[in-house]
């Protein structure tokens, strides 16, 4: 687990953490409304090479940046009991990074092997990440980065 004071932190984190990315890597994020999933995600976009503003998809579902490798940004909110098929598994199976925020809500079509990260928001306003590796290619981030 991981404790950050402020955004600028975990901006810098996600952006070191992006260092260690690969195509095809996906990486849920779970915390409540407010927590820093996004704020991680910018991090995450400014480490792939994205020169783009990056925020929210809440209302649009996936946005899509353009950097070193392709970032796919998902908000899963808004598709709670939905079961249409939505074209996300293609994303998941591409050459991009998917960053999957609220996975919950499609968890049934999530691959095995990817990188979950819950993100609490503490009294002080700090945030800790916790970090659950599935597959060999992100454990071995994790020890890469000692989380």
């Amino acid at each position: 687990m991981l404790t950050f004071v402020n955004q600028q932190d975990m901006i810098d984190f996600g952006e070191k953490l992006a260092l260690y990315l690969f195509p095809g890597a996906i990486l849920t994020l779970e915390g409540d409304l407010g927590a820093g999933k996004t704020t991680f995600t910018k991090g995450i976009g400014k480490g792939l090479g994205i020169q783009k503003i990056i925020n929210s998809p809440t209302f649009t579902i996936v946005k899509i940046y353009q950097g070193n490798l392709p970032l796919y940004h998902f908000d899963a909110y808004r598709l709670e009991g939905q079961n249409e098929e939505l074209g996300f598994e293609e994303m998941f199976e591409d050459e991009g990074v998917c960053v999957v925020e609220w996975p919950i809500y499609i968890q049934d079509i999530l691959p095995q092997e990817r990188l979950d990260i819950t993100i609490t928001k503490n009294d002080d306003e700090s945030r800790t990440f916790a970090f659950q590796a599935n597959g060999a290619q992100y454990q071995n981030i994790v020890e890469e980065l000692k989380l």
